[in-house]
């Protein structure tokens, strides 16, 4: 079974459920410093989750474009991507674990027909902050999980929260018996040998952690599932990788035909990070040397470094991202329309890179000389690893170089050097997880009004073409990137300023209608109407100022904000310029 087919099943299934489809977010988020992309199908809908009521309605199902960027690293084993797609459905305050897990049995065994016995099930234990979940176990049992194939584990592995505050909850997790042998007595779903894969995480989400530690009850019950697209088709389909099923096998076949040294690792590395590149672009996502811009920048670099270490001609890059996009064209049509945008992106990318490459040879030369006025006849583990971090040099080349130069080189302890900067880079990544939607009090409440007025304030001083291109908030502050080729002088900035706290002193009402994509462009709200919609949508209307598509929260009225004050004013990439406001 394709892919695409276990999707549109999934879609249609939950769909006869009484869930409405909605499309896949933007792998770039909207309003959300917690993530520099979105990981998981949750993070669009917080506010729902929240107690927002969704223009849908309670009961909703889509696909997810995500990428998760911890791992990069392990990019090139047998299992890891940055880029998936996660399957879900949801219930907003509707339906709880019942109803879930029925559906979930219903779909694995009678629309995927996977045999029963093929399943194991896991459920929460219980400790001081909720209960052992019970609920659960009896379910799987009335469905058809016999006891001994359902297992009870702590906060570790049966309780889900993204970050470190937030909705979360229990969860019950769906594995597939892959057929290996057991590695030992104790060998379980827990266990990392291979036998158990999981495929599906059902998240009963009833509580907020706070930011003391401590639980309190959510006003609504909530359930929030994911299924990873990928694995699924790969298990479906009986591969032992998700890089032999139809969507990286393309890839991989021409990797392996252009190559002149064999290495499976790198032709892993070089087709997940095409494909991850490929979607991150076509949601907007430009190399930079910060946030997200880095993550794309390192990904593409990484990729024509083991196009190299393959002996592929770095000029097959373009006919590679065809055959990727083909791939995939089914699954995400919008990337046929985008495909220059990302061809354009990615060689430029590449080709400095190849500058930089020559540079850091360039730095290596100088310090072989360094070196040898000093009468030193090997090369300081340090000089290696500031080679790796500021060129892009991996040890290999850094070892080649040294041979050609007839010098050492002391790699001994790269390896050491390599783990503190992977955990910094790791904590980074980690850090940006705290706030975000889930941090949703009466500051950020106040600095999403606030954006909608200074998004209309800009564009009456600087022209319409200052539409949004991204925004941050937080409880802090706010950040906004918008459209503008120059730099805004002061005096712009002044007005700007000037017309927000105006907003703020006239007290205007600020009103939430649902209604279509059509009618909201109608009526004249601003949105970002190149992105897809829901077939209903949220305006919000800011008295006689402001209309603009969003998915809230915000509050009442516009006095409730206090002094708009505007911080800084800066460039985010070509064409886009960022400002940093703050609510005092």
């Amino acid at each position: 079974m394709k892919a695409i087919e276990i999707r549109n099943k999934y879609l249609n299934f939950f769909e006869r459920h009484g869930h409405k489809i909605i499309p896949s977010a933007s792998l770039i988020p909207e309003n959300d410093p917690s993530v520099l992309f979105t990981t998981a199908g949750m993070h669009p809908l917080v506010p729902y989750l929240l107690g927002e009521k969704h223009p849908e309605g309670t009961r909703l199902t889509d696909y997810q474009k995500c990428v998760r960027t911890v791992d990069i690293d392990e990019v090139g084993d047998n299992r890891h991507l940055t880029f998936f797609e996660m399957l879900g459905n949801w219930s907003l305050g509707d339906y709880f674990k019942e109803e879930s897990i029925k559906m979930s049995y219903e779909f694995l065994t009678k629309e995927l027909e996977i045999p029963s016995e093929k399943l194991s099930v896991t459920c929460f234990k219980g400790d001081n902050d909720a209960p052992r979940d019970e609920v659960s176990a009896n379910v799987w049992k009335e469905a058809g999980i016999p006891e001994e194939r359902i297992y009870f584990f702590g906060k570790d592995d049966n309780w889900w929260i993204a970050g470190e505050e937030g909705p979360c909850g229990p969860d019950t997790e769906i594995f597939y018996d892959t057929g290996k042998e057991k590695c030992s007595d104790k060998c379980d779903p827990s266990c990392g040998c291979g036998k158990y894969v999981e495929i599906w995480n059902n998240v009963f989400m009833e509580y907020f952690k706070n930011h003391d530690g401590t639980y309190s009850k959510l006003k609504q019950r909530n359930v929030d599932t994911g299924l990873g697209l990928e694995r699924m088709t790969m298990l479906l389909q009986g591969k032992k990788t998700p890089f032999e099923i139809e969507l990286f096998a393309p890839v991989m076949e021409k990797l392996e035909e252009l190559q002149k040294v064999d290495n499976i690792s790198s032709r892993r590395i070089v087709a997940e990070h095409l494909r991850t590149s490929i979607m991150i672009i076509s949601d907007g996502g430009r190399p930079s040397n910060v946030d997200r811009g880095y993550i794309l920048r390192r990904l593409i670099r990484r990729m024509t470094r083991h196009l190299n270490k393959l002996g592929i001609d770095l000029n097959e890059l373009s006919n590679l991202i065809d055959i990727s996009i083909d791939s995939i064209k089914e699954m995400y049509p919008e990337l046929l329309d985008k495909k220059e945008t990302i061809k354009n992106v990615i060689v430029e990318e590449k080709d400095k890179f190849v500058r930089t490459l020559q540079k850091g040879e360039k730095e290596f030369e100088k310090e072989v000389n360094n070196a040898r006025s000093k009468g030193i006849t090997t090369l300081p583990v340090e000089v290696v690893f500031n080679l790796y971090e500021t060129y892009g040099f991996p040890q290999e080349m850094t070892e080649e170089l040294a041979k050609e130069y007839n010098i050492e080189v002391d790699t001994k302890d790269f390896d050491k050097l390599f783990k503190e900067h992977q955990e910094k880079s790791r904590m980074g990544s980690e850090h940006k997880f705290k706030g975000g939607l889930a941090e949703q009090n009466e500051m950020t409440t106040k600095y999403h009004t606030a954006t909608h007025l200074l998004h209309k304030a800009l564009q009456i001083v600087l022209g319409e073409h200052a539409t949004q291109k991204g925004s941050n908030i937080t409880s802090e502050r706010l950040r906004f990137d918008f459209a503008h080729p120059q730099k805004v002088t002061p005096e712009e900035l002044q007005k700007v300023e000037d017309i927000v706290n105006e907003q703020i002193k006239r007290g205007l009402d600020v009103t939430c209608e649902k209604m279509t994509v059509e009618e909201a462009k109608k009526s004249g709200a601003m949105g970002l109407f190149e992105n897809k919609y829901g077939d209903l949508v949220k305006v919000y209307t800011i008295g006689d100022f402001s209309k603009e598509i969003c998915g809230g929260p915000h509050v009442k009225n516009t006095s409730e904000l206090g002094t708009f004050k505007i911080k800084k004013e800066e460039s985010s990439s070509a064409g886009v310029r960022r400002i940093k406001a703050v609510l005092i």
